[in-house]
């Protein structure tokens, strides 16, 4: 999926996005297990090059025995043979453009990874690799993949200073965790200035960045940090700021878990283990054979250490790699921390689980102890004997597991790797603690595998990937050491041994089985979902290594795709590239044709054959097609929408367009070329208005629909949403770096704007619209005894605000919507429910407040955006559902205004995002169905959709 085109924060870059390993270590050596090389042919057969996609460099060469340096350092080697077939690579100086990262040397095969530099700058997701075999004094090229972007022109010099940089990612953050509603929790915003600057989000820039689209994009890389005051989440987002124009151009979460909810830092920042962590002081003479139980009820043997001073047994395993670095295996106990102290952190005054006695009681069995110890062993033997692997790095790091998390003080039923360690929930009473299953735990170590080989980036179809490879290990590992049957029909479960009170299939997290495939189940979703499908997705690439595994035996299906993994995958490869790793690692295998045949179906079975993403199609009708700024927004009025759009690439600064919602005539471009980012934009039928990124400034911007000059209505300091527009009246939402939100409104020949709450921290007002001179909002305000939320209407022309009459306690309001008639909005009284919304109407003076869609009803929606016209009101919602899948994303429901009737507005698969109302029953959206994201309308409900 071309997950560039449908970012649900910006925009994103061809075939997914996330965090690339962008700082190599220069010379550095791998060693495992001996592997015998063949003696090069006398004369080299052709090679078979596979085209890159928006690059001259191949993505893959393969078949060759071309000669290379011997006496080179294998770095060195691999950039000379790149140089010496400039005709084949175009790749001009590959000794100034390539920086070593690594090699891994097994036996005389040697894989060397080298990271593209831009004039020195890291090009995001530009990684290359080189195969060689080196014996008898002698060294081949034996292949090469990956991606190096040729097309780079932009300059490296940033017109936005880091402090911009900074404030605008935090700022954009913020926006971001504000989002779609308004929270009785954000009340700590509201508590004065010096409570709200507790409560901010920091940031902290990790320098300049190239990232590869078009010509390049200049960006500062942000990573910002904190709590979300709503959730109480700890928050880790990823950030990239245009270096010339201030805009975030790339955001994505750094949250990684086993599944696609729960909360996990990804590894990318995780802080590392302090030494004690690492058992450092472990004296393996000391190295003692214990023994516990696991939920199981199966009796196992653990490796452990003997404290002597305590005159404790400790979950330290100090024999598995005591002939190489004499790190250790240790499982810590967990079970008093919130998952926020331990995502990317490691915890001050974390023990080792330890017992008086060598054999375990009941503690270790109960907390899930023995068995993440247990599995740990387990999972490294696999890639040690399997695979010649030396640990998660391949170079004997600390195996770290953390046991028994919880969340805010309750059951977490979740697991992740951080770049440093396993942590892993407590479960509930449902499911046992996350660690009682072999092919979790090898799931979550294999994310550390992965990190360390290809790192797929954790985001769109490469983070699908990363969550195929650590589900197909993890799933070959069990099944393995189980001894089920490939053809058993749970064989493909994943998580399936965690059940307490169902049967395994009800409660397992996936079915690698499950028969999914690119053109009946590929979902195309933006970031601020699943990180775009990275769990939603996976199946489709990780079945089809199942087939293949069910195919060929596991001995040979483990072998070819662990050298794809390791030899062969670069950051940024998607599915079809996968493939093409994975037909390549077989036939360096030297397997028979049968085999290569079974290969080769396993991926046309699940619909990998290149140009699959062309087949994706929708009922609606398009009214402007690939526009690569979903975050952005769409808005309709008088017969018109305007929305963002970029080039296909993403490359260009956005520019606003409209264009008639009736579909006739061509779009109309609104925004200047001039290098800013264009965003936001909303239309009343006569008048576009928008905000305009730039170096210094964030201004609020106008243009007639019949053309004329461009007019800068405000000069913001803090980031703005909303933007709404009627008969030249301006409403805005602005927010702030330390959480505070408020309305504000321009009229005509306004030098600065109004705020409808006075703009102080005391209230809070969010999520605007305007209809008739008439403002709805939804408000957040104190009260001698607690602060209470509501919906108010402000009538801009007599300064008079009407509060509406509430049915019960909203903890949570969501967008509202105004027509004629009527203020709408969405709201949350319950928080123990599943999400679940109602929508609520009141008349424009605040009387006669009715649910019109009650949260409480057993179909009742969880809907997070809403838009009103005089005949229908649409939402944007999620169905409550057993899984996550198609029928669980958002989709666009529409609801008459007495609510007396409820249908889909279309049939599409995928993500329906944006929605804003046109006349009568019309609605415009943002559909990521393609794998692009499209704006799309349709004048009536397509029904129920089956």
């Amino acid at each position: 999926m071309r997950k560039a085109r449908t970012s649900t924060q910006r925009s994103g870059i061809s075939r997914g996005t996330g965090l690339a390993a962008l700082l190599g270590a220069a010379g550095l050596l791998l060693t495992a297990v001996p592997a015998q090389a063949a003696t090069p042919p006398a004369t080299a057969p052709p090679a078979d090059v596979l085209p890159g996609a928006e690059t001259a460099t191949p993505s893959l060469v393969d078949g060759i025995r071309e000669t290379a340096d011997a006496k080179a350092s294998p770095a060195d080697a691999a950039r000379g043979h790149l140089a010496a077939k400039e005709s084949r690579y175009k790749i001009a100086d590959a000794r100034r453009d390539l920086a070593p990262m690594g090699t891994v040397k097994n036996g005389a095969e040697e894989t060397v990874r080298l990271q593209q530099k831009h004039h020195g700058i890291p090009v995001f997701g530009g990684q290359y690799v080189v195969r060689m075999e080196s014996k008898g004094g002698k060294r081949v090229v034996t292949g090469t993949s990956g991606k190096y972007f040729t097309g780079l022109k932009t300059g490296t010099k940033a017109s936005v200073t880091k402090d911009t940089a900074v404030r605008r990612a935090v700022a954009a953050t913020a926006a971001r965790l504000g989002g779609k509603t308004l929270s009785k929790a954000d009340a700590i915003r509201g508590k004065g200035a010096k409570s709200a600057k507790a409560a901010a989000l920091t940031g902290s820039a990790g320098g300049l960045v190239v990232i590869p689209r078009g010509e390049g994009v200049l960006a500062h890389h942000v990573t910002v940090r904190g709590t979300n005051p709503s959730t109480g989440e700890p928050v880790l987002q990823q950030v990239y700021i245009d270096a010339r124009a201030g805009y975030p151009v790339l955001q994505f979460s750094g949250i990684k878990t086993l599944t696609a909810k729960g909360t996990a830092a990804s590894g990318t920042t995780a802080k590392a283990a302090p030494a004690g962590a690492r058992a450092a002081e472990a004296d393996p003479a000391a190295a003692i054979k214990g023994s516990g139980v696991k939920l199981d009820k199966a009796k196992v043997d653990l490796d452990l250490q003997l404290d002597t001073t305590a005159n404790k047994y400790l979950m330290i395993d100090s024999t598995r790699m005591a002939g190489s670095t004499k790190n250790t295996l240790t499982t810590w106990d967990a079970r008093d921390r919130d998952v926020s102290e331990v995502a990317g952190t490691w915890p001050g005054g974390l023990k080792e689980f330890s017992h008086a006695e060598k054999e375990f009681g009941k503690d270790a069995t109960e907390s899930g102890a023995v068995d993440a110890h247990w599995a740990a062993g387990k999972v490294y033997d696999y890639y040690k004997q399997n695979h010649g692997r030396d640990s998660l790095d391949g170079r004997g790091m600390t195996i770290n597991s953390l046991v028994g998390v919880t969340e805010f003080g309750t059951p977490y039923v979740n697991a992740f790797w951080d770049g440093q360690k396993m942590v892993y929930g407590s479960g509930d009473e449902d499911y046992k603690p996350l660690s009682a299953d072999l092919d979790v735990v090898g799931h979550e170590m294999t994310h550390g595998v992965v990190e360390n080989t290809a790192n797929l980036v954790y985001a769109g179809q490469s983070g699908a990937m990363n969550e195929a490879l650590a589900d197909y290990f993890g799933n070959a590992i069990d099944t393995a050491a189980s001894g089920v049957s490939m053809d058993d029909p749970d064989a493909g479960l994943v998580g399936e041994d965690l059940c307490r009170t169902t049967k395994p299939r009800a409660c397992a997290f996936r079915d690698l089985n499950d028969g999914a495939t690119t053109s009946k189940n590929f979902l195309g979703v933006t970031y601020g979902t699943d990180s775009g499908g990275v769990h939603l997705n996976s199946t489709v690439f990780s079945g089809a290594l199942w087939d293949l595994r069910q195919d060929v035996g596991g001995q040979l299906a483990d072998s070819i795709v662990y050298k794809a993994l390791s030899e062969y995958m670069t950051p940024l490869d998607g599915f079809t590239d996968g493939r093409n790793a994975v037909l390549a690692a077989a036939k360096d295998l030297g397997v028979t044709a049968k085999q290569l045949t079974a290969v080769k179906r396993s991926f046309n079975a699940h619909g990998i054959v290149p140009g699959w993403e062309d087949a994706l199609g929708v009922d609606s009708d398009q009214l402007l097609g690939k526009v690569n700024t979903a975050g952005t927004g769409a808005q309709a009025g008088g017969g018109w929408w305007t929305a963002s759009q970029s080039n296909d690439d993403g490359s260009e600064p956005y520019s606003v367009y409209a264009g008639r919602t009736d579909g006739k005539g061509a779009p109309k471009l609104i925004s200047p070329n001039d290098g800013r980012y264009h965003v936001y934009p909303a239309t009343d039928g006569k008048t576009v208005v928008w905000a305009a990124y730039g170096t210094t400034s964030l201004d609020i911007l106008s243009r007639p629909l019949t053309g004329g000059p461009i007019k800068k209505l405000y000069t913001s300091s803090t980031d703005i949403g909303g933007l709404r527009v009627e008969n030249g009246v301006v409403v805005f939402e602005s927010f702030g770096i330390f959480g505070d939100r408020h309305v504000g409104y321009l009229r005509p020949g306004d030098s600065k704007p109004a705020f409808v709450d006075g703009g102080g921290f005391e209230i809070l007002t969010a999520l605007p619209a305007i209809k008739n001179g008439r403002l709805a909002y939804a408000k957040l305000y104190p009260t001698p005894e607690d602060y209470k939320l509501g919906v108010e209407v402000f009538d801009l022309k007599t300064g008079k605000a009407a509060l509406a009459e509430q049915l019960g306690e909203p903890q949570i309001l969501g967008q509202t919507g105004i027509n004629a008639t009527h203020a709408f909005w969405l709201v949350d009284e319950n928080l123990n429910d599943q999400g679940q919304m109602g929508i609520r109407r009141s008349g424009l003076d605040g009387k006669d407040t009715v649910d019109i869609s009650s949260e409480y009803k057993p179909s009742a929606l969880m809907p997070f955006d809403l838009t009103a016209s005089d005949d229908a009101v649409t939402v944007n919602s999620a169905l409550p559902d057993t899984a996550f899948r198609n029928e669980s994303l958002p989709k666009l429901w529409q609801l008459t205004t007495d609510g007396s009737r409820q249908e889909r507005v279309s049939c599409n698969r995928g993500e329906q995002i944006s929605p804003a109302a046109g006349t009568g029953r019309q609605v415009i959206w943002i559909d990521g169905t393609t794998g692009w994201t499209d704006l799309v309308t349709r004048e009536r409900p397509a029904g129920l959709c089956g």
